[in-house]
């Protein structure tokens, strides 16, 4: 496959080398670099001169380079045009990603070996936008926590190390009491602020093991990996305890709080698809019996 810049004459095609916005590195077949152009070399935090000799592979983040070393191999193998993403490391120590499309260029008739093209390009800001993207699709935009979707992953993942581990599972539903009578007599915006300052006072008693997600206007649910009974109900009197504190809103407004909370718990070395649904029903149940109660 010939590259549009092999058609133009050789002072050109350096003009083009030095000039290029994005990073280019020539590498022998062994991957070793001849020649960087200063876009890569400002990349890398590198100059030229220092990249000269350095084997392409080294500058791979260590996480990635068994990928690169493979699609290197087969670049080799196929000779042809290959583009994968990877991270590079910065001489700062600093971790770019990138996308790298390299070519195979045969020996020309002119005598040049055989060698690689590499056209690196830095994808940082495309990596960040994927990056929220994802977040958005799994968290609530009202409270930042995960939604049911994520909610349902680390669920099954708790069951799923369960069944490993043969460690208890614990599941807890709670539910803000009164909050369509907040809504009704203060507005929607104040009952979006109880969201909001309810969702900080939970996820402030929870342990780094624990998933706390929004599943509905007003229902939330905690994720308790390797925690029986015990520690569920441990939780519970944590976050009631720091719930039942008025809540303070601006303007002077006070709006008391309460939640009602129930508990389900499944027992280690359960199968997770048969375990999920009996355990979210459990919670539930449990839920609507203790709001029953708090009402009576």
């Amino acid at each position: 496959m010939t590259d549009a810049a092999d058609t133009l004459p050789p002072a050109d095609r350096r003009s083009a080398f030095a000039n290029a916005p994005m990073g280019i590195a020539l590498a022998t077949p062994a991957g070793l670099i001849v020649d960087a152009n200063p876009a890569l070399a400002a990349m890398l935090a590198y100059t030229s001169e220092e990249l000269y000799g350095r084997s392409m592979l080294d500058l791979v983040h260590p996480d990635n380079r068994q990928a690169a070393i493979e699609a290197f191999a087969e670049l080799l193998e196929e000779r042809k045009r290959m583009r994968h993403e990877t991270r590079l490391v910065r001489a700062d120590g600093g971790v770019v990603p990138v996308q790298v499309t390299s070519s195979w260029v045969p020996e020309t008739p002119e005598g040049d070996p055989p060698h690689v093209v590499a056209i690196v390009e830095d994808i940082t800001d495309r990596k960040r936008l994927e990056a929220a993207l994802v977040h958005r699709s799994l968290h609530d935009p009202l409270t930042g926590l995960p939604n049911r979707a994520l909610f349902t992953d680390r669920l099954q993942h708790a069951l799923e190390r369960g069944r490993r581990e043969r460690t208890p599972t614990s599941l807890l539903g709670v539910d803000l009491d009164s909050f369509k009578t907040i809504n009704d007599v203060h507005g929607h915006p104040v009952g979006d602020a109880v969201l909001i300052a309810f969702a900080e006072r939970l996820t402030s008693v929870l342990r780094a093991s624990d998933t706390a997600a929004r599943v509905g206007g007003d229902e939330f649910s905690i994720v308790c990996e390797n925690s029986g009974r015990a520690d569920a109900e441990a939780l519970a009197t944590r976050l009631r305890d720091r719930v039942n504190e008025p809540l303070q809103l601006a303007g002077g407004l006070t709006i008391p709080l309460s939640i009602s909370i129930g508990i389900g718990t499944v027992e280690g070395g359960i199968d997770p698809e048969r375990a999920f649904g009996g355990l979210v029903r459990e919670a539930d149940d449990a839920m609507y019996v203790d709001k029953a109660a708090r009402r009576g």
